[in-house]
């Protein structure tokens, strides 16, 4: 009965011996990693912000042009969108406002107003790719222009339609009291 008691107190030891190697513990944290890397949920790729207040769980159809056209953009096109604006437009336009010009902000009624709209993807696109004056009537130096080179087509059509979804949806986009 003791030699039996001895071999498996040593059998446990040698077991936990190996549970606790470096090589056990790294396959259970590669395991471990693994399973919540797959069963990741679609939507993790989607930035809270724009789940929260751009309201963005289903595609949303924004304004391509201003015939009435519209494309559709998922949550994570937004979130892309997000991402490029945070990365290239932030220091400009902190919450929709635009601190080198306050009185013409990213608000929707704004981006209407200016001369040609941009209250449209095509429109925002279109000042981003060449960024002219609020009236349309000379070059802006406010805004750098971003060419085909820099940005591709739909990427900055995603950065289009987070500005336009944001000046729809998200509270105090563009005024004085974000």
């Amino acid at each position: 009965m003791l030699t039996r008691a001895i071999k498996i107190t040593q059998y446990l030891h040698s077991l936990r011996h190996q549970l606790f190697s470096v090589p056990c513990l790294l396959a259970a944290l590669i395991a471990f990693f693994s399973v919540f890397m797959v069963s990741t949920p679609a939507h993790a790729a989607v930035d809270t912000y724009v789940r929260r207040y751009l309201k963005a769980t289903e595609p949303v159809a924004l304004a391509l042009d201003g015939q009435g056209q519209t494309k559709p953009f998922s949550a994570e096109d937004l979130s892309a969108g997000k991402e490029l604006f945070e990365t290239h437009c932030l220091n400009c336009h902190v919450g929709g406002a635009t601190l080198p010009d306050p009185t013409v902000s990213l608000a929707l009624n704004t981006l209407a107003g200016a001369t040609p709209p941009r209250d449209n993807i095509n429109g925002l696109v279109a000042f981003l790719r060449e960024p002219m004056t609020y009236d349309g009537s000379d070059i802006s130096f406010w805004c750098r222009q971003v060419p085909e080179s820099w940005m591709p087509q739909e990427q900055v059509e995603k950065l289009a339609a987070f500005v336009l979804r944001a000046a729809q949806k998200a509270p105090g986009w563009g005024t004085s009291d974000f």
